[in-house]
């Protein structure tokens, strides 16, 4: 007897990486990215109560990060924006949305706002007989927004 009958029914509805895509903040198709990922770490703070033996938590602070993989093709706005920033010393704040589309043209999307540079990024990164990328690692400055849920017909 299979006791979770969803996990074989559904699997008709299980998205990959080419059902996804990342938009800048006026909707436009960021078509040179080759992967993104979001993610959010959470830091509780740890506290024990007297006559208790156990530890215990609380959630204290969260941090959202989004990286992304830029196969290089041409100077974008992106990368020429972050280039003037270093030269003005003025630090460069985007806006992304995060897409995914469902099989029945639903769609999971998230905002992410007020993302700055954050640890390394990639000027340039070259190798012989490998297409050449780009990676940047942004911290997302405010609490990411879902806009939109992915479905499932049943």
């Amino acid at each position: 007897m299979i006791r979770n009958p969803q996990a074989a029914s559904d699997t008709r509805h299980a998205r990959t990486g080419k059902d996804g895509a990342l938009y800048n903040q006026a909707g436009v198709l960021m078509a040179s990215v080759e992967s993104f990922t979001s993610n959010v770490s959470w830091n509780n703070a740890k506290y024990s109560v007297m006559g208790d033996a156990q530890e215990h938590e609380t959630t204290n602070t969260f941090a959202v990060t989004l990286t992304l993989s830029q196969v290089v093709i041409e100077d974008d706005a992106f990368f020429v924006e972050l280039m003037e920033s270093m030269e003005t010393q003025e630090k460069p704040v985007w806006n992304f949305q995060g897409s995914l589309l469902g099989r029945n043209g639903s769609e999971e999307r998230v905002s992410y706002y007020e993302c700055v540079p954050s640890g390394q990024i990639d000027i340039q990164n070259l190798s012989v007989g490998d297409v050449i990328k780009r990676q940047w690692n942004l911290f997302v400055n405010r609490p990411p927004k879902l806009t939109s849920l992915l479905t499932v017909d049943r």
